[in-house]
């Protein structure tokens, strides 16, 4: 691998984050509700190449933004952790806003805007971060969309060319059914290890038990974690399994836990660790993200 080359390139969506706590449960539909709302970066791509940087792991991340204020300080932002960004600036489209709602029960839901990084062209791929040795991670919100999933794919082709290992994250179970198994499946059959939450590998795989997706999805790819939130995650070869409990923390804001999860897991592996060392630091550091608000530490 060149001097020039990241260690983990993160093919991946950039946002800004709006994140919105209400005390009740119910909000008052064509009222007020009071809440506290907490502006900050965002996207999936951007967290786990911030993430990678924050933990020392030389990082790049390829994305497209909006040619707009919020897309020059996201990007600034994941550099600023040490990840170096090759962001293509789009003249028409602004930079991709996702607003979290959290209700007083605690139960979150996304109204997404995935504005320029729908638009993630093939020749913003820096080709040159494709090297022998290197490792690249693909956030599967590029793949659910045209024009992102040509560049997507084109990624995959070229690190698998290349002779880079490849993670895939299969991003959000939702717009995962709505794209199709199947087609996720096929479209990521170069990569070695799958990082689902439990509610993904249950769209992926059809089963309702996480150990069993796990080894499900361990057989296919080679590797796969499973996150369950606050049960920890498991994780599988197709054959071994092996399952990292959570410590107890009082829940103030998942956003980012999951991004957070595979950033700590990709740098323990670069970092030489083995699976089971991975997955403990893994747990511990997605935990310590609940227990605040945002989708960074």
């Amino acid at each position: 691998m060149t001097a020039s080359a990241p260690a983990v390139v993160v093919v991946g969506d950039l946002m800004t984050d709006v994140t919105v706590h209400t005390r009740e449960q119910v909000i008052a539909r064509g009222s007020d509700t009071a809440a506290t709302i907490v502006i900050g970066d965002g996207g999936a791509g951007g967290n786990v190449a911030a993430g990678l940087g924050w933990w020392g792991v030389t990082a790049g991340l390829v994305t497209r933004v909006g040619d707009d204020a919020a897309g020059r300080a996201a990007v600034r932002r994941v550099e600023q952790t040490g990840a170096r960004v090759h962001a293509q600036v789009d003249a028409t489209v602004a930079t991709g806003t996702v607003i979290a709602l959290i209700d007083g029960a605690g139960d979150r839901t996304m109204l997404t805007d995935r504005g320029a990084n729908r638009r993630l062209a093939v020749d913003g791929l820096a080709d040159h971060w494709f090297r022998d040795g290197g490792h690249l991670h693909l956030s599967g919100y590029m793949l659910f969309e045209r024009p992102a999933r040509v560049a997507a794919i084109e990624a995959l082709r070229r690190a698998a060319t290349a002779g880079m290992t490849i993670s895939v994250d299969p991003a959000s179970w939702s717009p995962l059914q709505a794209f199709g198994a199947e087609q996720f499946l096929a479209h990521t059959a170069t990569a070695d290890l799958c990082l689902p939450n439990a509610d993904e590998a249950r769209v992926l795989t059809g089963l309702d038990d996480p150990t069993a997706a796990a080894r499900h999805l361990g057989a296919r790819y080679g590797s796969a974690v499973v996150t369950c939130g606050a049960d920890g995650a498991v994780w599988s070869d197709g054959d071994v399994v092996r399952r990292q409990p959570a410590d107890a923390v009082e829940a103030v804001d998942t956003t980012g836990a999951g991004d957070t999860f595979t950033a700590r897991y990709l740098a323990a592996l670069v970092a030489g660790a083995t699976h089971a060392d991975a997955l403990a630091l893994a747990v511990r550091s997605a935990t310590g993200v609940v227990g605040g608000s945002g989708a960074r530490w």
